[in-house]
């Protein structure tokens, strides 16, 4: 019977994602993140290069496959049992959740957290992992973020998971009580900042959409009179490509 050529024996692709997330992990956990090299999480991982190329551009995509291991094990979990707490009671458990699944990593999110603070770049590359994932935790608890008003919430909510993170990186108690009065004070205080936060918006409204009825004119004016609109009032198809 003809065996199958080496080039054939490939790990499955969501096998080497999840390998690979494992491997940096256990990594950060050993050392800083700056010598953790692609070999060397190949290496650990048991992957190839072209199994990483294949599922990862960078080291630090590889931090963004783990934000979403963890956002797919706490809405795994989401059932009904919270379907009469309050929506600020709701995400509490979701965000204590998220930290549930991310303890047995503990000791690499540490470094991880570290490395970010020394890399303000990915850092802010980082950020944008967190806003998408915060984005699906107040979904989870039932908590609308839509619009210019919704974009202000989650920056705020991402930034807030950063010191909660912080936090829960030096608590040492096996109940997490600092951990847990941080996110009491931190909930409290988005509370109290999205309310001023959704009055702005509803006061604003009837001039945005004021403003998009007269821009809206404007253009159907120019069509009407055979003038082109100008480059810049063509931005959605630039922005589409970005």
């Amino acid at each position: 019977m003809a065996t199958k050529p080496k080039s054939e024996a490939k790990s499955h692709p969501a096998d080497a994602r999840g390998k690979i997330v494992d491997a940096l992990m256990e990594l950060a956990a050993e050392r800083r993140f700056e010598d953790i090299s692609v070999r060397d999480i190949c290496k650990t991982a048991g992957v190839s290069l072209a199994d990483f190329r294949d599922a990862f551009p960078s080291k630090g995509a590889v931090l963004a496959g783990f934000s979403r291991r963890i956002d797919r094990a706490v809405l795994a979990e989401q059932g009904d049992e919270l379907a009469d707490e309050s929506p600020r009671e709701r995400l509490f458990d979701i965000l204590m959740r998220r930290l549930e699944a991310m303890a047995p990593y503990r000791e690499g999110v540490r470094e991880a957290a570290a490395w970010l603070r020394r890399e303000p770049a990915s850092a802010l590359a980082m950020n944008q992992v967190v806003i998408n994932s915060m984005r699906f935790m107040l979904e989870a608890a039932g908590i609308e973020a839509h619009g210019a008003a919704g974009a202000i919430k989650l920056q705020g909510l991402a930034l807030a998971w950063a010191r909660m993170v912080h936090v829960w990186l030096d608590d040492d108690e096996p109940a997490l009580s600092k951990t847990m009065a941080e996110l009491d004070r931190i909930l409290t205080r988005g509370e109290r900042a999205a309310a001023g936060v959704d009055r702005i918006s509803a006061l604003a409204s009837p001039f945005a959409a004021l403003a998009g009825a007269a821009l809206s004119a404007g253009r159907r004016a120019r069509a009407g009179s055979g003038r082109s609109p100008r480059r810049e009032e063509r931005g959605d198809d630039e922005t589409g490509a970005s």
